[in-house]
């Protein structure tokens, strides 16, 4: 998957916590201390005291609390109870001075879901919500103010509870995503090696018929120009030294050619030199007429044309005994034709010639269409992309 976009580091369930938490958490403790402090039913050393309770409350989450929250992949914070007990104390200290400061449980309440488990923060939440209730009866309060408290407390049991579902559904969804997103990264990997091995089997494929089309073709030819130099050495000098010049030509192109497979270049034939003149050269070589009515291509398809044209009039030199060899190339379309013996194309053999033509215009998207029948000469159709 080459176009995929990279993840920014491992995946996590959540951020380490969301600013708006902060805002809202603090916004709420701060206009309660605010009312608090100026709440006049009760001593001055009462509101302090209430005030101080809530602003540690507010220390405590910034300091620790947000730490902790919110909670990892497994959803188990480290140190949650214990940052649930020290709320609980808290309120209970700021309620007791002053009850006017039972309103920070908008404030307090939905900390725990932050950094407990859902049960835990469930039961904290259930205590904060009703600790109003044992100060009014410790403190002999009357009816009303019962009622009020009570009514406030199942207000915040409410809103704890839809606070809680909530942080706990989008917890859930995103270690979801994050489940999800290592899921990815593994098939990520498992494609990226299968396309590591399908690249290094199309490489060994390549190299296999850039070898083929080139060293190997041009050994055969030195050991049978060798061969014929050794049976004419005692009966035609001249013709032993026209194919031993041959022999030296013939290494070094072959030279030239494994230099640049070495350096990952196109066909040596190609550099330098236009389409027209490699094919004409390759057709004069084998004493075939060339016609090239075409040129411009990219290099990739010229190679292929190059190698096919290599290709098929080393076949013809050692197989078809041809008389007559033409190469043409027009448009799109590349054509060598001979008169030789011909064979039949539906049996199989275990050269790699015509293999290696018909995958390197796989690669290219071309077609190769061979015409042949026994004593009727070969046709070899290459049609190349425009």
């Amino acid at each position: 998957m080459s176009g995929d976009v990279p993840l920014d580091g491992p995946p996590h369930a959540m951020k380490r916590w969301v600013w708006p938490w902060d805002v809202f958490l603090l916004t709420a403790l701060g206009v309660v201390m605010v009312v608090t402090a100026r709440h006049q039913e009760v001593s001055p050393a009462a509101r302090a005291v209430s005030v101080t309770a809530l602003a540690l409350a507010a220390a405590v989450w910034v300091c620790w609390g947000r730490r902790i929250a919110p909670r990892d992949d497994e959803g188990v914070p480290e140190g949650g109870v214990w940052f649930g007990v020290v709320l609980v104390v808290l309120f209970v200290v700021a309620v007791s001075a002053a009850e006017i400061s039972t309103f920070a449980l908008f404030g307090i309440a939905p900390m725990p879901f932050l950094c407990m488990r859902v049960r835990p923060a469930v039961l904290t939440a259930a205590v904060l919500n009703l600790t109003p209730l044992p100060v009014d009866l410790a403190k002999q309060s009357g009816w009303e103010e019962l009622l009020i408290d009570a009514g406030v407390a199942v207000l915040g049991l409410t809103f704890s509870a839809l606070i809680g579902t909530t942080i706990e559904r989008i917890s859930a969804e995103s270690r979801e995503r994050a489940r999800l997103i290592e899921e990815l990264e593994a098939s990520r990997a498992r494609v990226a090696a299968l396309s590591h091995d399908a690249g290094v089997a199309a490489e060994r494929a390549r190299l296999a018929a850039e070898i083929h089309d080139t060293l190997a073709q041009g050994f055969t030819s030195i050991v049978t120009l060798a061969q014929a130099i050794e049976s004419e050495l005692d009966t035609d000098r001249a013709a032993a030294d026209r194919h031993l010049a041959l022999v030296l030509h013939t290494a070094r192109e072959n030279l030239a050619e494994a230099r640049a497979m070495v350096t990952v270049l196109a066909p040596a034939d190609l550099q330098g030199r236009s389409l027209a003149d490699v094919l004409s050269r390759l057709a004069a070589a084998h004493h075939a007429t060339c016609s090239v009515e075409s040129d411009g291509f990219p290099t990739a398809v010229e190679v292929v044309i190059v190698r096919t044209v290599q290709e098929a009039l080393t076949n013809v030199r050692r197989h078809a005994r041809a008389a007559t060899v033409t190469v043409d190339l027009v448009r799109n379309r590349l054509t060598i034709s001979d008169d030789g013996d011909g064979f039949d194309p539906g049996v199989r053999t275990g050269g790699y010639g015509l293999r290696g033509m018909r995958a390197r215009a796989e690669q290219i998207g071309a077609r190769l269409t061979v015409t042949s029948a026994p004593g009727a000469g070969t046709t070899i159709t290459l049609d190349v992309p425009s």
